[in-house]
């Protein structure tokens, strides 16, 4: 007994010894380089932050400003940056033609796989110029996980979109931290297409997929509180019935519909109301994809057929319910393109028609 006493007495002294030793190089140990505190990747540099937009935020239904202005975006997607470096075309050109079309968003899809392939830093330096880019042109940013498929079971419409929960929280700590203090990167879009593909992706239910969604925002808002997060509904991000039985449990929270013209036939308009448009009279909705094309027009397929004049109704309708909305895609082989060539910018069909809403009413 005696000797258990001395030993415990003699391990308090020392343990105070040390203590008292090391209570002047705690900040050496924790600013020393190595491997147990370093970076991997360089932290983003500020100074390409020429101005700071207005910072946006959830208020009810709308997006507003910092002076309570209700703010409607629109704009159009990019192809992932990854595919417009291989194009040779990743230049401040290509965001200032997306600027004279009239777009006052720019949303970015992150593709997990050019994520993998070009490695995060070297990702992130692509973003970091996109980012810069669109802040200096004067367009926000939404910054887009892309993938499609089911998150639950870590299954994927394809390779490309192949990616883990994981991976997907890491990416969203990565980039929230990231661009915290840059109020033009405003959206974060978790995760673009949900679908279970009719079974042959496994199965998840709306409570699982709230909960994922859930875990990433409070990743994201841990990191930069001002953060809208942007979540997608079932059925390839279209239908919002069950997201609005059961909303997501954060604040700035907005809801994301991609009404393709194969999603319902006529009557348009009130099907539309139907399955998302409702949600606009309680939360924001952007529609973070929309396009139609000719059947004869280059890489067309049946999902994304103009029927009947898709593209003024489904624009017409965004008007009436004050939702916001990017056109898919601002690429030449992507389809529906917007354009035709990297040479002059023609817009297509429906290029011509986004861009001539987007230059009216972005005033």
């Amino acid at each position: 007994m005696h000797t258990a006493l001395t030993l415990r007495a003699a391990t308090g002294r020392l343990a105070i010894c040390l203590q008292r030793l090391g209570a002047g190089r705690t900040n050496a140990w924790e600013t020393a380089s190595g491997w147990w505190n370093a970076s991997d990747v360089p932290a983003f540099d500020k100074t390409k932050v020429s101005r700071q937009l207005p910072l946006i935020k959830v208020d009810g239904n709308r997006f507003v400003d910092e002076q309570g202005k209700t703010l409607v975006f629109r704009g159009v997607n990019i192809s992932d940056p990854d595919k417009i470096a291989k194009d040779k075309r990743f230049t401040k050109k290509h965001f200032e033609v997306i600027r004279s079309w009239g777009a006052n968003v720019v949303r970015v899809p992150v593709h997990p796989r050019a994520w993998k392939e070009r490695g995060v830093k070297g990702y992130l330096e692509l973003l970091d110029q996109v980012v810069a880019w669109n802040n200096e042109l004067g367009m926000y940013t939404i910054i887009d996980w892309h993938s499609i498929g089911n998150l639950k079971s870590e299954m994927f419409q394809n390779s490309s979109y192949h990616t883990t929960k994981g991976e997907t929280f890491d990416f969203w700590r990565r980039v929230s931290e990231r661009y915290h203090s840059v109020n033009s990167v405003a959206f974060y879009e978790i995760f673009n297409e949900p679908t279970v593909f009719n079974g042959r992706l496994g199965v998840v239910s709306w409570a699982d997929w709230k909960a994922i969604n859930e875990e990433a925002i409070t990743i994201i808002q841990a990191h930069n509180p001002k953060a809208i997060a942007l979540v997608a509904g079932f059925n390839w991000a279209y239908d919002l019935k069950e997201a609005a039985a059961d909303p997501i449990d954060r604040q700035n929270i907005a809801y994301v519909s991609h009404p393709y013209p194969q999603k319902v036939g006529g009557p348009y308009q009130a099907n539309w109301e139907r399955d998302f448009g409702f949600m606009a009279d309680k939360y924001p909705v952007f529609a973070t994809e929309i396009g139609y094309q000719r059947a004869t027009d280059k890489g067309a397929h049946i999902p994304v057929i103009d029927e009947g004049g898709y593209g003024p109704r489904i624009t017409d309708y965004f008007n009436s319910k004050g939702i916001s909305w990017v056109a898919w895609v601002f690429d030449p082989d992507w389809s529906p393109q917007l354009f035709t060539s990297y040479d002059n910018y023609e817009p297509t069909m429906q290029g011509e028609h986004f861009r001539k809403v987007m230059l009216k009413d972005n005033k």
